[in-house]
């Protein structure tokens, strides 16, 4: 293998050249076969080939490393994160070392977070998608700013206003479509909002075609390929935070128990990771989805209620939270000296959950470990003392998202009777007869009601 290729595959790998040095002769065709990066190099190459001197293999190396070398320090730095920590935590905390000072500040700020989560979840479902809402947008301006600080974007035209603008795209259309999907029966009673519901997809990619317009109208001779960078960047940042949040909302509407069950694994999984593992590794999940679906104040799903203008998670609980009683296994019952138990459903989906925020849920913090390291960053953002950014907490529960919508409608989700009848009530009245009549004929044909009824 020539020198050249060589030295290619080990800046690849990170790893140097283990085979000693000799010399070779290096021709023209070498051009020809390099990455354009290393175009310097060969031609320097060629050139001694052309007046009769011999290239060493080390001479060579030598400059590809000066080469590699030129190329990282082109890498932009983000500017350092700024020190948030409140003024109080750090005159409190000032006698410590960095590394204790660090831990009390995650711990005293972590307990903050989640009391005041078990606040929001104490007022009710609206206020969790508000939140929702909330983090998704934190975290697209978080990634928008490494990219507008990584690439010097500073002069690009429109950058960030298109960047935000899209966001306003992506997210109505989205909510416009579980506006559609849960509150058909609200809308219907609006005249104002019939033709934005009819006609949203349209509207939708009509807003979408504009900002795309725009971007084009901007480009500048001199900024292609940094605009078209900054454009991707924009669309990726977008699947991976407005798609991700809108199934956060999905999940919500089935009933809060998806929504808190999930998070509750990647939680303790992340305090696990960094406090004490043993310990908080042995965090009963099974026993917390036991008292969440004993209520159905989560177990419920989410409807809105047009005639009191208000959220509401009332229901008779599906069979998936109703105590049944399970045989214990016979390799088991010597072991537990039960042969019978007593579970909800609900408690074999939670260990599915759990396995997958133990196992795959962490996958989502080292592509964003990887992220950072790729831009010589420590966090995201400094929003949260000791913490970093929202996205620094949130990146696990993305991925958790995705799968936790994905498991329902495949293993969970059937007929919905209740938007069924949604649907049906947004119907002419020529197209509800007929729908009745049709209903009616079906379930005297199956014996369900008698010929008598026909009338």
């Amino acid at each position: 293998m020539c020198a050249c290729w060589r030295h290619c595959w080990c800046c690849w790998t990170r790893r140097a050249p283990s085979r000693p040095g000799g010399s070779l002769v290096v021709g023209r065709a070498l051009s020809g076969c390099l990455l354009e990066m290393l175009h310097g190099a060969a031609t320097a190459a060629a050139s001694g080939l052309q007046h009769g001197s011999r290239v060493t293999e080390p001479d060579l190396i030598e400059r590809l490393d000066d080469l590699d070398l030129r190329n990282d320090s082109d890498v932009p730095d983000v500017p350092p994160s700024i020190d948030s920590t409140p003024e109080i935590l750090r005159r409190a905390l000032s006698g410590l070392s960095a590394r204790w000072k660090n831990w009390w500040i995650r711990g005293i700020l972590t307990l903050a977070m989640i009391s005041v989560f078990f606040l929001i979840i104490y007022m009710g479902s609206f206020m969790l998608m508000l939140l929702v809402l909330s983090i998704q947008v934190k975290c697209f301006h978080e990634i928008i700013t490494i990219g507008y600080r990584v690439y010097h974007s500073y002069d690009l035209p429109w950058f960030r206003s298109l960047s935000w603008y899209f966001l306003l795209c992506v997210n109505y259309f989205f909510y416009g479509e579980t506006v559609a999907d849960y509150f058909g029966t609200f809308v219907q009673r609006r005249e104002q909002l019939q033709f934005l519901i009819r006609y949203h997809r349209f509207i939708s990619f009509a807003l979408y075609l504009a900002g795309f317009c725009m971007f084009v109208l901007s480009l500048v001779k001199k900024h292609y390929r940094l605009q078209f960078y900054m454009f991707a960047w924009t669309h990726v940042t977008l699947l991976i935070t407005v798609t991700q949040s809108h199934l956060v909302i999905q999940n919500l509407f089935e009933g809060m128990i998806w929504f808190l069950v999930p998070i509750s694994s990647v939680i303790c999984n992340d305090i696990a990771a960094y406090i004490f593992g043993f310990f908080f590794g042995r965090t009963p999940l099974i026993k917390f989805s036991y008292f969440l679906a004993q209520h159905q104040y989560f177990v419920c799903p989410v409807e809105y209620k047009s005639e009191t203008n208000r959220f509401v998670t009332e229901c008779e609980p599906l069979e998936l939270f109703q105590m049944k009683k399970y045989s214990v296994p016979l390799l088991l019952r010597s072991v537990l000296g039960w042969e019978t138990v007593n579970m909800y459903p609900f408690q074999m989906h939670s260990i599915a959950l759990s396995t997958f925020a133990s196992l795959i849920g962490p996958f989502g913090g080292f592509f964003a470990s990887g992220f950072k390291r790729a831009f010589k960053i420590k966090d995201f953002a400094d929003t949260i003392p000791g913490h970093g950014g929202i996205m620094d907490r949130f990146d696990c529960q993305y991925l958790m998202a995705t799968f936790v919508h994905v498991y329902i409608t495949s293993f969970i989700r059937g007929p919905n009777p209740s938007k069924l009848l949604k649907q049906l009530l947004v119907l002419q009245p020529e197209q509800q007869l007929n729908v009745y009549n049709t209903l009616k004929s079906h379930l005297v044909e199956k014996g369900i009601l008698q010929p008598s009824l026909r009338g």
